[in-house]
């Protein structure tokens, strides 16, 4: 690797750093951070996307820079992601960057979004500014994984969290599943829920559980909570259902009797969906497709193993976070955190790849991408 390789590499590490501080608050953008070097190679301004709606990365590095009296000109500029070329939310960050003079642009990677793909590099390079695009794209692309399926494919991306011990149980037999997991391991579940526009469980767990499934991180999000409960069995009075500010959705079958959904808080929006004749369930393709349509962006699945196995068998899974304790049950009438299929074959099994192996003592999360 050349002593320039290793410069930008350094200074898109930051931007990776910086961007990452925006999770839970942009979706349904990207997270992207920027970093400015005047014509000296001195670190000028900094800043991030922090809000959807609000200042991109560009700008708020520009804004530093300026703030503390730093002449930008001739400089460069690192961002994790294109600078944009179309106004939207806020004006073309590519025009920023040509209006205050800047001689090069670092670039993470191209922008997925067809209104920009290049075209920001293009205006760039066409004002005779010096353009590196591709600079650890692959951490580049890792961190905005959200965006770049929303964007290619128009699909929500679904990850399944569980915690299990190492024989894969999630409770005993008799229900019993606290608590699988350290308290540390449970910290973390608590940035996972920040980090997705969306937390979705079954009846079942509401049933066993009573969970609220907020984020009890501090200045956190709480996601979106979605409830599949095709025949309205969970109690009006569940913790789900209070109205803390955070919008709820029950996903019931197309033809349930009204008066079962009656009971519910008005707070809650009731979306009535097909049924799967695979399944004999709750289409939950058409659910994520539904859930796309009203803005949700990524869904975190907090569930039993069916409801697990049946977002598998959908395709629908991009990613797994399994959180393992060093604990074994050895019961096979416990529960476990993917159920109700029959596969016969090895080769037929879902196949995965490891992204990830993280420590929360005594715990590991093993974090897996779908194949």
């Amino acid at each position: 690797m050349t002593n320039q390789n290793k410069f930008y590499e350094k200074y898109m590490k930051r931007c990776l750093a910086l961007a990452k501080k925006g999770e839970g608050f942009v979706s349904p953008n990207p997270l992207v951070g920027a970093v400015i070097l005047d014509k000296n190679g001195v670190v000028a301004g900094y800043g991030w996307h922090k809000k959807y709606g609000e200042a991109h990365a560009e700008v708020n590095a520009v804004k530093m820079a300026e703030k503390n009296g730093v002449d930008i000109k001739g400089g460069t500029i690192f961002v994790s992601l294109e600078p944009c070329s179309h106004y939207g939310k806020t004006p073309p960050c590519a025009d920023l960057i040509i209006e205050k003079g800047l001689k090069t642009v670092v670039a993470g990677f191209v922008d997925p979004n067809p209104k920009v793909a290049g075209k920001g590099l293009e205006k760039l390079r066409n004002a005779g500014i010096n353009v590196i695009s591709g600079v650890i794209e692959d951490e580049c692309k890792k961190l905005n994984e959200i965006f770049i399926k929303n964007q290619t494919e128009k699909k929500v991306f679904v990850a399944i969290k569980t915690a299990t011990t190492m024989d894969g149980k999630i409770a005993t037999r008799t229900g019993s599943s606290k608590w699988i997991t350290s308290e540390k391991a449970r910290a973390e579940v608590q940035k996972l829920r920040n980090k997705y526009d969306a937390i979705l469980t079954g009846s079942g767990t509401v049933l066993a559980d009573n969970p609220s499934l907020t984020c009890r991180l501090k200045n956190g999000r709480s996601p979106v909570r979605v409830i599949i409960d095709s025949c309205a069995v969970t109690g009006a009075d569940s913790n789900v259902y209070k109205n803390d500010g955070t919008r709820v959705f029950i996903a019931v079958k197309e033809d349930i009797d009204d008066s079962l959904i009656k009971k519910y808080p008005a707070n809650v929006e009731i979306l009535k969906c097909p049924i799967c004749k695979k399944s004999g369930k709750i289409d939950i393709n058409f659910l994520a497709d539904r859930l796309f349509d009203f803005g949700i962006r990524s869904i975190l699945v907090e569930a039993g193993g069916l409801l697990n196995a049946a977002f598998l068998s959908s395709g629908l899974v991009d990613k797994v976070y399994q959180f393992i304790a060093p604990k074994v049950l050895c019961d096979n009438n416990a529960k476990s955190f993917v159920d109700g299929l029959c596969i016969e074959k090895i080769d037929e099994g879902f196949k995965f790849e490891i992204e990830s192996v993280k420590s929360y003592e005594p715990d590991i999360l093993v974090i897996s991408k779908a194949l």
